[in-house]
C-alpha cells in the first residue's frame, strides 16, 4: 500500500509540473445561459463568475458542446449554437483554459439512445451527407479560429457507441457509412488548421466500464483506417459498472490501441437520485460526490505509461435542469466540497 501511495504521489507531481499534460476539465456548456438569466454561482457565500471558481481550484480545460441548429427544436430549448459557444469559449480562454469542442452533429442531444440528423440534412444520401459534415465542420472550426478561440481538442461526435446521424450512420448495421461520416468530420477538422497546429481528435463512446465493447468498437475504428488521437469514455457508475470495471477498461484501451484515454464525462449525485433501491458505491451526498471524483481521478492517474490524460465532469454548473443533482452547486448556488478535489495537485 505504501508503494502505491508513493507512485500516486509521484504521478501527482509529474502532472503538476506538466500542467498541460493532465486535463482537469468541466463541461460548462450551460454556464452562460445560467448567468445570463441571473443565476449567481457562489463561493464562501459570495457571488463569483463560475469559470473563475473552477480556475481557482485547478481546472484547466473547458468542454463545450455544439448543436447544428438548436433553435429548430422547441422541445429542448438548448442554447448551444455557434454564436453562444464562441462567446463562452472566449470567456474561458480569457481565464487561461484550453478548449475541447464537442460536435453533436444534431440539433438536440446526441447520445447512445438518439442521434437525430439535423433537420437541414434530413433525407440526404450518404455522399451528400458526408460532404455536409465536412463543410459544416470546416466552416465552424474556421469561425472559432477567426474569433480567437480555436479548439485545442475536438470530439467528432458525442457518445457514438451506436453510431451517429441516424438512420444512415446507425450501428451496428451501418459501419461502412459511419466510417465515411467520421472521416468527413475528421477531414473537416484537419482542413481548418492551415499552416498551424491541428487540434487532437477524440473518438468518444459511453462504455467506460465495458472492456469488451470498447475492444469491439475500436477494433472496427482501426480496421476502417480512421485516424484519431484520443479515446474518450463516459463513466456514470449506475450505468457503466464498478470502479474496477473502469480501471480494467482504461488500462486495456491505452495498451491495446497505444492511445491516450480520457474520461470525458463523469458524474455523481450530491443528493439521493440513482441509488434509492440499490446499494450505492458512495453515499449520494456532497461528501460522497467528492469521494467519487477522487477515486475516478486516482484510476486515471494510474493508467499505464502516463496514458490517462484527464477527467471532465458532466455537468457541474447546470442549475434548473433535469440533472441538477449531479452539479457542483446546491440549489442556492453555493459551491460544494467536490470543487476541492484538485486543490492538492496545484501550486497556487
Amino acid at each position: 500500500m505504501k508503494n502505491l501511495v508513493k507512485i500516486i504521489f509521484i504521478l501527482m507531481l509529474f502532472n503538476v509540473s506538466n500542467s498541460q499534460d493532465y486535463m482537469i476539465g468541466a463541461d460548462l456548456s450551460f454556464v452562460k445561459e445560467a448567468e445570463d438569466s441571473g443565476f449567481a454561482f457562489k463561493e464562501n457565500g459570495k457571488p463569483k463568475p463560475c469559470i473563475e471558481i473552477f480556475k481557482d481550484h485547478g481546472y484547466n480545460w473547458i468542454r463545450l458542446r455544439l448543436f447544428h441548429s438548436p433553435e429548430l427544436n422547441e422541445d429542448y430549448k438548448l442554447p448551444n449554437n455557434l454564436e453562444y459557444t464562441i462567446a463562452l469559449a472566449k470567456e474561458a480562454k480569457a481565464q487561461g483554459f484550453k478548449f475541447l469542442l464537442d460536435y453533436h452533429y444534431s440539433d438536440v442531444w446526441a447520445d447512445p439512445g438518439k442521434q437525430f440528423t439535423p433537420k437541414a440534412w434530413e433525407g440526404k444520401p450518404l455522399t451528400e451527407l458526408a460532404q455536409l459534415v465536412y463543410e459544416y465542420t470546416l466552416s465552424t472550426m474556421i469561425a472559432f479560429k477567426k474569433a480567437g478561440v480555436f479548439p485545442d481538442m475536438v470530439q467528432v461526435g458525442n457518445e457514438i457507441s451506436n453510431g451517429m446521424l441516424w438512420p444512415i450512420g446507425k450501428l451496428p448495421e451501418n459501419w461502412d457509412n459511419l466510417a465515411v461520416l467520421l472521416k468527413a468530420g475528421i477531414n473537416g477538422v484537419n482542413a481548418s488548421c492551415g499552416n498551424g497546429p491541428c487540434p487532437e481528435v477524440m473518438i468518444h463512446i459511453d462504455k467506460g466500464g465495458d472492456k469488451n465493447f470498447t475492444k469491439y468498437f475500436f477494433d472496427k475504428i482501426k480496421n476502417y483506417g480512421i485516424e484519431y488521437d484520443v479515446i474518450g469514455q463516459s463513466y456514470y457508475p449506475w450505468w457503466h459498472g464498478s470502479l474496477l470495471d473502469l480501471r480494467e477498461c482504461l488500462h486495456f484501451a491505452s495498451k491495446e490501441y497505444d492511445k491516450d484515454v480520457i474520461v470525458v464525462e463523469a458524474a455523481y449525485n450530491y443528493r439521493l437520485q440513482e441509488y434509492k433501491n440499490k446499494k450505492a458505491p458512495f453515499p449520494e451526498t456532497p461528501e460522497g460526490q467528492k469521494q467519487f471524483l477522487e477515486e475516478v481521478n486516482t484510476i486515471i492517474l494510474n493508467v499505464p505509461n502516463g496514458r490517462g490524460k484527464g477527467v471532465f465532469w458532466w455537468e457541474p454548473a447546470a442549475p434548473k435542469r433535469g440533472f441538477e443533482s449531479r452539479t457542483f452547486f446546491d440549489e442556492d448556488g453555493n459551491i460544494m466540497p467536490v470543487i476541492t478535489v484538485f486543490d492538492k495537485y496545484v501550486r497556487h
